[in-house]
Parts: C-alpha cells; sequence; structure tokens
C-alpha cells in the first residue's frame, strides 16, 4: 500500500521536532521532504497532530493459546494497534508453554495468520517454566525467540539462572526477569505496607524483589549475559541496577505506566483491579521509579498488558488473578501526569516508548526516517477524554484508570505500511 502523510510534524532520533510530508511504500518510509506530491493510494493531512514513530512495548500478555477469553493475539495486537503500538513482545506464560520449537513454530504460524502489529514472542528460559529444565536455546532463537523469560514466575535456582545466562550469552540473545523470590512472597496479594495492615492483608515485602536482582546482576556479571529487569518497582531495586550500571554489568529495566502514576496510597478499597504483581508500592518507591526513569537507571517504559475476565476480577482481592491491562491507555496517561506537569519531555516520553526499547534489544524499529519501518502514529494532543473500558478492543476491561480524564489519543496508526486502526472504525 501507497500512502502519504502531508503536513507531519514529528520528533526526530535526535530530539528536534522536524515537519515534513511522509511517503510509504512497500511498507518502508521511502521519503521524507518539505512537500510530496507523489500520487498515493491514501493521503492523511496530519495538520494540528503529531506524528510519532509507533511505540514498542516489550512486555505485553496475549494469553494464547489457553487464555482465549481473557485475550487473543488478534484482540491484543488490535487493543495495541489503538494504543498507538506497532511492535509488542508477547510473554509466554500461555498454555501449552512456548518451550520447544514445534510450539514456537505454532506461535509465529498463529501470529502471521492474526496478528495487525509486530508481535515477538519471548520463548521459556524452563521447560514449562517450572525453574527445573533448560529449553534449547538455539532451537527456540532460530524459531523466532524475541529473548528468554520465565516471565511471572521467578527462577528461584541461582545455578539455573547462571547455565540460562550463560546459554542466552551463547546465543547473543537476552535473559529478561521477573524477580520474585519465592520464600519471600508469604502468599502476599499486595505490597507489605500501610494498605496490607489496614485491610488484613498477607503483603509482598520489597525484598522479594530486590534480593533477586541482586542475585541475578552479580550472575550476569559472571556470565556476560545482558540481563533485563521487568517492571521494576522499588527503591532497593533501582538502586541495585544502579549499582550494577556503574559497575558496568550489561542490565537493562523497565518500568510500568501504573507504577509510576500509583502507590498504595491509591488503591481505593478492596478492589481487584488495582491487584497486580508486582503490586504498587510505597510513595518513596514511586518517587524513585520516577527518579531512575529520569537518571538513566530504568531504561525504558513498558505496560505489562495482563488482561483478565471480569469473573476472575470479581473472586476479589485475595483470590483474583494478578495484572491490569495497559496497551489502549499508557500514551495518554503519562502524556497528561508526566508531560502537561512538566515531569518529562515530550520527546522523553516518545523516546521511552519507542527508541530506548528498541535500542535496548538492538531492534530496528521506533524511528521516522528514510528506510526505517514505516510504524507510525498520529496523536492528538488536545483531545481530552475519559478513560472508557467499555470502548477498550482488548478483551480484559481490568484497569484502575476507568474514569480518569486525560489528553494525547491516538488517531491513526500505521504498522509495516498499512492503516491497521483508525479513530472511529477498525480498519484491519
Amino acid at each position: 500500500m501507497k500512502l502519504l502523510i502531508q503536513n507531519a510534524k514529528y520528533i526526530a532520533s535526535n530530539g528536534e521536532m522536524k515537519q515534513s510530508d511522509i511517503l510509504i511504500e512497500n511498507g518502508i518510509i521511502s521519503k521524507l521532504a518539505p512537500s510530496l506530491t507523489e500520487s498515493a493510494e491514501r493521503t492523511v493531512d496530519a495538520q494540528g497532530l503529531l506524528v510519532s514513530p509507533g511505540f514498542v512495548d516489550l512486555h505485553v500478555h496475549l494469553r494464547e493459546p489457553g487464555g482465549e477469553k481473557k485475550e487473543t493475539i488478534a484482540t491484543g495486537t488490535m487493543a495495541a494497534a489503538r494504543g498507538g503500538f506497532t511492535t509488542v513482545a508477547a510473554m509466554p506464560n500461555t498454555r501449552p508453554v512456548p518451550d520447544t520449537k514445534e510450539q514456537m513454530d505454532w506461535v509465529m504460524d498463529r501470529i502471521k495468520e492474526t496478528a495487525s502489529v509486530r508481535v515477538l514472542p519471548y520463548a521459556s528460559i524452563t521447560t514449562r517454566q517450572l525453574g527445573q529444565e533448560l529449553t534449547d536455546f538455539a532451537a527456540l532463537k532460530e524459531a523466532g525467540a524475541f529473548a528468554f523469560t520465565d516471565d511471572g514466575v521467578g527462577v528461584q535456582s541461582a545455578d539455573m539462572m547462571l547455565q540460562a545466562m550463560q546459554k542466552a550469552k551463547e546465543v547473543n540473545m537476552a535473559i529478561v526477569a521477573h524477580c520474585e523470590e519465592n520464600t519471600l512472597i508469604h502468599k502476599g496479594c499486595v505490597h507489605d505496607g500501610t494498605f496490607s495492615k489496614q485491610h488484613g492483608l498477607n503483603g509482598i515485602p520489597s525484598i522479594c524483589e530486590s534480593v533477586q536482582i541482586s542475585r541475578d546482576v552479580l550472575l550476569a556479571e559472571a556470565s556476560g549475559c545482558h540481563y533485563h529487569v521487568c517492571h521494576i518497582s522499588t527503591k532497593e531495586s533501582v538502586r541495585t541496577v544502579r549499582d550494577a550500571k556503574r559497575a558496568g554489568i550489561k542490565v537493562t529495566a523497565e518500568v510500568t505506566p501504573h507504577h509510576l502514576l500509583l502507590s498504595e496510597n491509591d488503591i481505593p478499597g478492596l478492589d481487584a483491579n488495582f491487584k497486580m504483581n508486582p503490586p504498587l508500592r510505597g510513595e518513596d518507591d514511586k518517587k524513585a521509579l520516577i527518579e531512575g526513569l529520569l537518571d538513566g537507571t530504568i531504561d525504558f517504559i513498558a505496560t505489562d498488558h495482563a488482561p483478565h475476565t471480569a469473573e476472575d476480577k470479581a473472586e476479589g482481592m485475595q483470590l483474583a488473578p494478578f495484572g491490569i491491562v495497559g496497551l489502549e491507555t499508557a500514551f495518554p496517561l503519562l502524556y497528561t501526569h508526566f508531560v502537561l506537569k512538566n515531569i518529562i519531555t515530550l520527546d522523553q516520553l516518545i523516546a521511552y516508548m519507542t527508541t530506548k526499547p528498541a535500542d535496548c534489544f538492538e531492534l530496528p524499529f521506533g524511528r521516522i526516517e528514510e528506510g526505517a519501518a514505516a510504524d507510525i502514529v498520529l496523536l492528538d494532543l488536545n483531545e481530552e477524554k475519559e478513560i472508557n473500558p467499555d470502548e477498550f478492543l482488548s478483551k480484559g476491561k481490568n484497569t484502575p484508570f476507568a474514569g480518569w480524564k486525560c489528553k494525547g489519543w491516538p488517531v491513526l496508526t500505521i504498522a509495516s505500511g498499512q492503516i491497521v486502526w483508525e479513530k472511529g472504525r477498525v480498519t484491519a
């Protein structure tokens, strides 16, 4: 498809604001020039909008296979498109787990058949994510694995994690870790803090996360592997990653919008839409996360999009599954509560959601330049509306942000040169 975007105002990869027309051919940005008169199948006037590289989210749960009541690759990628994301990395906690070449082949075929945006599938570190036997890293990489993680389950054995890092180093792949020391969970469902004590709930202590990160950065140093920390949530974890980076260890980290925006003080009661793992921590933790993002300790933002059914979440704070959705609300929330409040700049936010995740994993995405993949989102920074879960394209409606009024909404998303979502109608 040949597309022409006119009057495109965009932030270049160097942070400079530019304006030009953009010609898209065969899935590639073929020309950038002040004025293009090329004929195209579709011309889009971007006057009054911000044109951004498509967002890159390296932590999402698409639930397929096995959890199709909660989400599918089709519905999850349409939610991604609506939120402006054109590349997502899908976690492996499905049933069955993508722990063999055959299962990864199935996932890759399903992505080709049903995905609206680019999906990079993770493979598991261990068979069935049980932490007992390493998967065949080389075979899984050949089959299309993006990186290796047992996300949702911390690898409990230090020896198993070291072996995994050594294998990952051999095939030049990253180990991506959900960090949780099982002996410190204590059947917790929220942060071990004020809220848990007020409501008589078992709490998950901060050290449950940070102690495993501390172990792993030393193992990463020993192995030379790229080690990435999922959804960092505590001040101790931030300090550990900062110290590891200063020591020259190849460690990167991500933070979610909800951990930047909320703390345990914001939980209104026993509402399971505020239950996620890691849990919402203390105000001092939230402050440390923001500081860590600004000083480069934390590399980028990822949503940890985790859809669940209304029935599952209705089981209450103790019994309901962990997780909230995030793909369709991430940019408006962060633009409204960080850019408009002068905590970060617009170009910083765009970078945290495009170039920085791409660069951390050496991906050729997240840029508007000639020859780049035509992954683009048009944003209306002036449109203001409330977050309404009934409008979500995700099957999951489980968000703590329902009713929040935000500015900065996507109006059109182009992935690999194709319009995959447009405000007011679904085009894919």
